[in-house]
């Protein structure tokens, strides 16, 4: 039983798997920071707000904090930003390139009389009924 989970474990996907979520996560870190305590603030300046992270309400004691969630959707704004351009795109690119196929073969060819098209295997042309020259 330990060997099937050792070899779970070390299986490659769940070691990609777990980078892209550590790696993720120290994403998510920093965009959180740049959010936090140099974007906000900017726009605080713009608005004329001393502390964009700090504006809140309270209602019956309770404190709604709309400078957090503001903070929180611009994180989120920026991390799926990045993911969409840093990854979804060039990985859509590469799978439709993976996809193209071959052209197909071609089933007509031009009549070198009359330029109609005609099949391949044609020894007359239909327009003009001149003999074609075998394939």
């Amino acid at each position: 039983m330990a060997g099937g989970f050792k070899q779970f474990l070390l299986r490659g996907n769940v070691v990609d798997l777990s980078v892209g979520v550590v790696v993720g996560a120290a994403f998510g870190g920093v965009v959180t920071a740049f959010t936090k305590d140099l974007l906000t603030p900017l726009i605080a300046a713009i608005v004329g707000k001393p502390d964009f992270s700090a504006i809140q309400f309270t209602i019956n004691g309770s404190k709604f904090l709309v400078g957090d969630f503001v903070n929180a959707v611009v994180s989120f704004l920026i991390i799926a930003t990045a993911v969409y351009y840093l990854v979804v795109l060039p990985i859509n690119a590469l799978v439709s390139r993976a996809r193209r196929e071959p052209p197909a073969d071609p089933t007509t060819k031009k009549c070198p009389e009359c330029l109609s098209e005609i099949p391949i295997q044609a020894k007359r042309c239909a327009f003009c009924a001149v003999q074609q020259p075998a394939v």
